[in-house]
C-alpha cells in the first residue's frame, strides 16, 4: 500500500508536465522536451549520490524510519513545485525530490527482509503490482485534476505523500533487527564504493550491468510519452492520463499475475531473458506506430516485459547476505539513477531532433527504436554470461 500511495503521488505528474514546463519557460513543445529531460536528470542525479547512503542508513537505523522521513520530504518537494513560478524553483524543489525519493527502494529491502530466498522473484512482482496500480490511478487523477488548474496535480502529489506517510507511521513495522543491523560507514554510503564492494561478491557483475542497459532502455518511457502523445497523436493532458493509466493496469497485472507463474516455470534466468525480448518487439513496434489507438492496444503486451527486473532482483538479491539488502537496494537505485541521468537526456535530444521544425525526418518514435537497439544489447550480455555460467558448470 505505501508503494501504491507513492506511486500514484508520482503518476499524478505526468500528464501536465509538459504544459508546466512551457507555461514557466514561454517555449515550444521541443524547448519543454528538453527541460523535461533536465529535470528528470537531475532528480536522478540526487538519487544517485543519495541512493546507497539511505540504502546503507536504513541497514543501519531500520526501514522504518528512513522511509517515514524521505516520505516528509517529498511532500514538501511537491509543494514547491507546486508553487514554483520560475524553471529555476521548479529545478530546486526537483532536486529536494531527487533526495527523498528511495521509498521503493527501502520497501523492496523490506519485503526482502521478511521474504525467503525462493520467493523473492514473485514478492519484487507484486511490489510492480502495486507500482502499477499507482500508476494506474495517479495519471488518470492527474489528467482530470489537470482541467482545474495546471498546478493542482503538484498539490494532490503532496497530500498523496503526506497520507502515505500518515499510513505508515500507522501500520508499518521494523524489519531490521539487532542481529541483521550493521553500522553505516561512509565506504558503504556512497555510490562509487558500495557498488564496488557489491560488484565484487561473485556473479554480480554481468547482472548489474544488464540491469543498468534495461534501465536506459525503460527509461524511455517517462522521459518522453508525454511529449510523444502529443507530437504523434495530438493527445491533450486528459488522453496522455489515460493512456499511463492503460499501461499501468497492463504492467501492474503483469506484475501481480504473471511475474510468479512465469518465474516458476522458467527460472529467474530464462524468465529475465523472456521478458527482454517482448520488450524488444514491444519498443520497436512504438518506434514506428502512427495510430494512436494502436499504440494504446499494444501496451497490454507490454506486461510480459515487466518480468524482467522482479527476475533481475531476485538473482542479485540471492547473492547478497541478510544483513546488506538495503545496500544492494542502494546500489540498484544508484544504477537506475545512472540511467535516469543518461536516457532522459538522451531520450529527449533524440526526441527535439526528429520532431524539430526543421528535422529533415519527422520520427517522434525515434527514442523507443533507440531503447529496442539497447535492450538487444542487454540480450546479448544476458545470454553471453548465462552461457559461460553453463559452460563453467558442466
Amino acid at each position: 500500500m505505501t508503494v501504491t500511495l507513492d506511486a500514484i503521488g508520482i503518476g499524478l505528474i505526468f500528464p501536465v508536465m509538459p504544459d508546466l514546463i512551457a507555461a514557466v519557460t514561454g517555449g515550444t513543445l521541443a524547448t519543454a522536451a528538453l527541460w523535461g529531460g533536465v529535470l528528470a536528470t537531475s532528480f536522478a542525479v540526487m538519487q544517485f549520490i543519495f541512493g546507497p547512503v539511505i540504502g546503507s542508513l536504513s541497514d543501519c537505523y531500520g526501514r522504518r524510519p528512513v522511509l517515514l522521513v524521505s516520505l516528509g520530504v517529498m511532500a514538501l518537494a511537491y509543494l514547491g513545485m507546486a508553487m514554483a513560478s520560475s524553471i529555476w524553483l521548479l529545478l530546486a524543489a526537483r532536486l529536494l525530490a531527487g533526495i527523498a525519493a528511495a521509498t521503493q527502494s527501502t520497501a523492496t529491502a523490506f519485503v526482502a527482509d521478511i521474504t525467503p530466498a525462493p520467493d523473492r522473484g514473485r514478492r519484487f512482482g507484486l511490489i510492480g503490482a502495486c507500482f502499477g496500480l499507482g500508476f494506474v490511478l495517479g495519471p488518470l487523477i492527474g489528467g482530470l485534476v489537470a482541467s482545474i488548474d495546471t498546478r493542482a496535480p503538484f498539490y494532490a502529489a503532496g497530500g498523496m505523500a503526506l497520507a502515505n506517510l500518515v499510513f505508515g507511521l500507522i501500520v508499518l513495522p521494523e524489519t531490521v533487527s539487532d542481529r541483521t543491523r550493521r553500522p553505516f560507514t561512509l565506504a558503504r554510503g556512497n555510490p562509487i564504493g558500495a557498488l564496488r564492494a557489491v560488484s565484487k561478491r561473485p556473479g554480480l557483475k554481468s547482472p548489474l550491468l544488464t540491469f543498468l542497459i534495461i534501465a536506459l532502455a525503460m527509461n524511455v518511457y517517462p522521459a518522453i510519452w508525454a511529449f510523444f502523445g502529443k507530437a504523434r497523436f495530438d493527445w491533450d493532458a486528459k488522453m496522455i492520463g489515460y493512456s499511463l493509466g492503460i499501461y499501468g493496469i497492463s504492467y501492474g497485472i503483469g506484475q501481480a499475475l504473471l511475474v510468479g507463474p512465469l518465474i516458476k516455470r522458467f527460472g529467474e534466468q530464462r524468465a529475465a531473458l523472456l521478458g527482454m525480448g517482448i520488450d524488444v518487439v514491444t519498443l520497436t513496434a512504438l518506434g514506428l506506430v502512427t495510430s494512436g489507438p494502436l499504440a494504446l492496444m499494444l501496451t497490454p503486451i507490454t506486461a510480459l516485459g515487466g518480468v524482467v527486473i522482479p527476475a533481475l532482483q531476485a538473482i542479485l538479491s540471492r547473492a547478497v547476505p541478510e544483513n546488506a539488502q538495503g545496500e544492494l537496494q542502494g546500489v540498484l537505485a544508484s544504477l537506475s539513477a545512472i540511467a535516469m541521468i543518461v536516457a532522459p537526456l538522451t531520450m529527449t535530444a533524440t526526441f527535439a531532433h526528429f520532431t524539430a521544425p526543421d528535422a529533415a525526418i519527422f520520427a517522434p518514435g525515434a527514442p523507443f527504436l533507440l531503447a529496442a537497439i539497447l535492450m538487444v544489447a542487454a540480450i546479448l550480455l544476458h545470454v553471453t554470461k548465462s552461457s559461460d555460467k553453463g559452460q563453467k558448470h558442466r
